[in-house]
């Protein structure tokens, strides 16, 4: 396990919500770094959002546990119901993420029988906690998931790349190559999270800029391509070593995704802005692809044995292809884009208009 920002960041929540409790004269102070701890959120947008909804929902769990706390006192099965009727609330109200803290909140207050100083008290005590884990959430290494995405983007293609050049060619070790294999698939589960990340907060402001919108299409595009790339590795293994196969073959497939490879890493450099505007060696992407397709229709003509497993390879393979090609004219796009302005770039991204684009 790595030690991220975001673990220091709830260790100096947890401490200053202490402090501030013990500052605050308010007890017992436990409560406020349980509630500091929730309240730690991967985006400041998040961290903003959560702590409305956390006023919002832990209001009205304290006024139904007074209620409920005056009318059924604290018995088990009192507790118990109100906290049913707190949770279906919160999810009547779209506030799933709050149902921890505020059933702390309600037995809380359900223990002292509902009283309303005990009540203003543990309420106060869960807003200095999510305070704080806000506050520190913001001063402290400000989470940046755009950033953290694209430089995951670079580290999870380097390992694809490691993979693809020798999948084929089988120069790495066996155990080797799983281990790496299962840290890519890791390491593409990891960038789908923060891809969801960034499409939520977009969704949830009113209005996203073109900018920001133009590059949400880019990063799903760039994520879809490297899991189409993770799945002609498995097909890869899984399908080609048992396939009866020639040197000559093995020369082509192994060609091919040296290929792949590096249109994927020309475009990944197009991207960040690191080529020239006038360097278009690889534009001949489905002029390789119709090649590979030819070579691999002579060789099934010759040979009529386990010809099925290399088809399947080569779907794969053809499959990547179509996503690279895609996510090179979004590229593309995204550079026209910034140089016009956005203006006429909005339309191009649309999902909607890609079938309309010959692939």
């Amino acid at each position: 396990m790595n030690f991220g920002a975001r673990m220091l960041k709830t260790g100096i929540a947890v401490t200053l919500a202490l402090y501030l409790t013990m500052l605050l004269n308010l007890t017992p102070p436990v409560i406020a770094a349980i509630a500091a701890i929730f309240a730690m959120q991967p985006t400041i947008y998040k961290s903003w959002t959560y702590f409305l909804d956390q006023l919002l929902t832990n209001t009205l769990g304290a006024v139904i546990a007074v209620a409920a706390g005056r009318l059924l006192s604290h018995e088990p099965i009192a507790v118990g119901l109100t906290c049913i009727v707190v949770i279906m609330i919160c999810l009547k109200m779209k506030r799933a993420d709050t149902i921890g803290l505020t059933l702390v909140t309600v037995i809380s207050v359900m223990e002292a029988s509902g009283q309303w100083d005990f009540a203003l008290n543990r309420f106060l005590i869960n807003v200095v906690g999510i305070f704080a884990a806000f506050i520190v959430n913001i001063v402290v290494l400000p989470p940046n998931p755009r950033g953290q995405f694209l430089g995951q983007i670079e580290s999870t293609f380097n390992q694809l790349s490691l993979l693809m050049r020798t999948a084929v060619s089988d120069e790495i070790k066996e155990n080797v190559f799983r281990d790496q294999q299962k840290a890519l698939d890791g390491a593409i589960q990891s960038l789908a999270d923060k891809y969801n990340l960034l499409e939520e907060d977009q969704h949830k402001r009113k209005r996203p800029s073109y900018t920001e919108s133009r590059h949400l299409v880019v990063y799903k595009q760039m994520l879809r391509t490297l899991r189409k790339g993770s799945e002609v590795v498995e097909a890869v293994e899984e399908h080609y070593f048992p396939a009866a196969r020639t040197l000559p073959l093995d020369q082509l497939f192994d060609q091919q995704l040296e290929y792949m490879v590096k249109y994927h890493e020309h475009v990944l450099l197009k991207f960040e802005g690191k080529l020239k505007r006038d360097d278009e060696p690889w534009q001949n992407l489905e002029e390789e692809n119709e090649r590979f397709a030819l070579a691999m229709q002579e060789y099934m003509q010759q040979r009529e044995d386990s010809t099925m497993r290399l088809s399947i390879v080569a779907a794969e393979i053809h499959a990547y292809g179509y996503q690279l090609e895609r996510l090179n004219r979004l590229v593309e796009h995204y550079g026209e884009g910034d140089r016009n302005d956005g203006k006429p770039w909005t339309h191009r991204l649309n999902p909607k208009n890609w079938r309309s684009e010959k692939p």
